[in-house]
């Protein structure tokens, strides 16, 4: 069992809210937390600048592909960033507590 950071953003606290409270009460992620964010990017031939909330999901990587699919259907953009960081270390309680949810494997 990996733990996982999987991280998403959104374009406000509203919909960064409801997708976290979404995976949590599914059993997808442990915890789910949220902050404000300053974005630049390229989409639609220009350089983009928006206020974005990103989300830090914390599951395992067993867990993965159906937190990809809950956020990916649920989420507002055309191409959500949807990625995962594995988590190398953790307290052994910690990471047992994040395994230990209710939900898929």
């Amino acid at each position: 069992m990996t733990l996982l950071a999987v991280f998403t953003t959104l374009p406000n606290a509203d919909s960064a809210r409801d997708m976290a409270r979404m995976l949590v009460e599914r059993g997808l992620v442990a915890c789910a937390q949220i902050d404000t964010v300053e974005s630049f990017y390229h989409w639609d031939g220009a350089i983009q600048q928006d206020q974005e909330h990103r989300l830090m999901l914390k599951t395992t990587s067993g867990r993965y592909p159906a937190v990809e699919a809950a956020i990916c259907e649920h989420h507002p953009y055309e191409l959500p960033a949807v990625y995962a960081i594995p988590v190398t270390h953790a307290f052994a309680p910690y990471a047992a507590w994040v395994a230990g949810q209710p939900g898929q494997p």
